[in-house]
């Protein structure tokens, strides 16, 4: 197949500037009614990233929280079966929680302590003892 080279076009005196041209071929803007609109949406689902986030974060804190208060509650009662309200006050604190309340009862089969503490607004209740 034989191709035949091109002639350069030559303007006619309907063809203006270049400029005109591009102008005529240049993408159109949108309206006045749709401007900004990608801005506001970016900063809308910003917004609503940053509060799931921060739910997660208040979640994962009231978790942590519990988990520790329920460590610090039987290590205080495992504690306060050998050494009583003095020794299960002492290990709670060790473990970053407060005792609210020590209960100490003697059965025919030993001792039953259970204790309630406080982590960060967490409480948590564990029971031990020596019976079998």
């Amino acid at each position: 197949m034989r191709r035949t080279p091109r002639t350069p076009r030559t303007p006619s005196k309907n063809d203006s500037d270049d400029s005109d041209v591009r102008a005529r071929s240049a993408p159109r803007r949108p309206s006045s009614g749709d401007a900004g609109q990608a801005t506001g949406l970016i900063l809308i689902s910003i917004a609503l990233i940053a509060t799931i986030a921060m739910a997660i974060s208040a979640v994962a804190t009231r978790l942590t929280q519990r988990s520790r208060a329920q460590n610090a509650a039987d290590a205080a009662a495992l504690a306060g079966v050998d050494g009583g309200r003095v020794s299960a006050s002492v290990v709670a604190g060790r473990n970053g929680a407060a005792l609210i309340s020590f209960e100490n009862r003697r059965g025919s089969g030993g001792v039953v302590v259970t204790v309630e503490v406080s982590v960060g607004g967490e409480h948590a209740i564990a029971r031990a003892s020596t019976e079998p």
